[in-house]
């Protein structure tokens, strides 16, 4: 998959940022991304590069650096 659709997000800072930012993806590894967050509370994912098996359930974890900057389930 290229992208991942994220529900439930919880950024660290508590705010979500108004443009896409520039992050490593991680599913099961960490992958370079940008995150794109809705309105909504969800985020999409657009990974760099297509991922294999991303699957609905599993927790996708945002960095900058080592820095976490939030997380949620992967619905999509």
């Amino acid at each position: 998959s290229s992208t991942a659709e994220v529900r439930g997000f919880n950024w660290i800072s508590g705010e979500t940022p108004a443009e896409p930012i520039r992050c490593t993806a991680k599913i099961r590894y960490r992958q370079p991304a940008t995150a794109i967050a809705h309105k909504d509370g969800s985020i999409t994912i657009q990974f760099d590069s297509p991922q294999h098996a991303v699957t609905p359930g599993q927790a996708a974890v945002l960095y900058d650096g080592n820095t976490v900057l939030g997380g949620g389930e992967i619905v999509r």
